[in-house]
């Protein structure tokens, strides 16, 4: 990922704190630079303030600088992400942003065409993330008219994982034959459970890999999201214990069914943010392999919870 510093641009009309916006107005005649937008007030080597051309050129005759400048622009440090310096000057609604060292200063302006660049890129990357592609819009567009031989070669070893993670949940099952055998209505519901666990975990996912896509970190929205999973098991739990006591008249199957359900949704929730963040912090694309990987993990820990759970209460 890019930085700001790499963005930045020395070559931007400059005023010193003490002149007059005619004064600063007449420097730039003559002169080429990387971009015109934004003109920067310095004192000495320390940024001071910025001022539009729009709004140089709308001051009166004789008017100071200071008297017009933006005295608190937003500034990025050299080695912000490029996306967050970009985003930082969009919401201040800035045409530059100004790049200042830990002293305060000045290292460059990013002209406002370098931030729609690297926007535009951002958005191309993060609608690819969010739409399971490779790692862009572009990828995905090639994805879209490859031949048979690569499309097998991005989706088959995935379902394999899959195919793997079938045949060790049919072991799992297998070994609980004798619960089974006791009581047959344990069998009724694994579907269900398997279900909710993987539509809660999908849910996450979804959520994590947008944040992630926008520069949302893990560590902001774990807490919410383990607390909005058991939450979401709890009101399950409590929809279904009812439903099933009275349509099958078993209420210990009920209780097995309420536990597993709010034990599967809060484990899955858990497991739908650490495989999208263990992708991104590998440098892989979240949106690709952790879904597959994420569903074999949440069925195989699903099917074990109700089994045992069940086990315990029922049999």
């Amino acid at each position: 990922m890019g930085t700001a510093y790499q963005h930045a641009s020395t070559n931007v009309p400059r005023a010193d704190a003490g002149d007059s916006v005619d004064q600063a107005l007449a420097r730039l005649r003559g002169k080429v630079f990387d971009s015109a937008s934004v003109l920067v007030v310095c004192r000495g080597e320390r940024l001071t303030g910025l001022i539009t051309i729009e709004r140089a050129l709308a001051a009166a005759p004789g008017t100071p600088v200071v008297t017009v400048m933006d005295t608190d622009p937003p500034v990025v440090a050299p080695g912000t992400d490029q996306e967050r310096a970009a985003w930082e000057a969009v919401h201040h609604r800035e045409s530059g942003l100004a790049v200042v060292d830990d002293d305060g200063r000045f290292r460059g302006l990013i002209p406002p065409e370098r931030m729609l660049a690297v926007l535009l890129d951002a958005h191309d990357r993060d609608m690819a993330r969010l739409g399971g592609f490779l790692a862009s819009a572009a990828s995905a567009r090639t994805a879209s008219v490859e031949g048979v031989l690569r499309r097998l070669w991005h989706r088959l070893p995935w379902l394999l994982v899959g195919l793997a993670g079938a045949l060790v949940a049919a072991v799992i099952v297998g070994s609980f034959e004798s619960q089974l055998q006791q009581q047959v209505l344990i069998a009724f519901f694994v579907p269900g459970v398997v279900y909710i666990a993987d539509a809660v975990g999908t849910q996450t996912e979804t959520l994590v890999i947008r944040g992630l896509s926008v520069g949302v970190g893990i560590a902001r929205v774990a807490m919410r999201e383990v607390l909005t999973g058991v939450l979401l098991g709890l009101l399950l739990a409590v929809l279904a214990l009812p439903v099933v006591a009275l349509l099958w008249r078993d209420l210990d199957v009920a209780f097995a069914v309420a536990v597993a359900l709010v034990l599967a949704s809060s484990i899955a929730t858990v497991i739908a943010m650490a495989l999208p963040w263990a992708f991104h912090r590998l440098g892989k694309d979240p949106a690709f392999g952790s879904g597959p990987l994420a569903t074999v993990v949440q069925d195989l820990l699903s099917v074990l919870i109700y089994f045992v759970v069940a086990t315990a209460l029922v049999t």
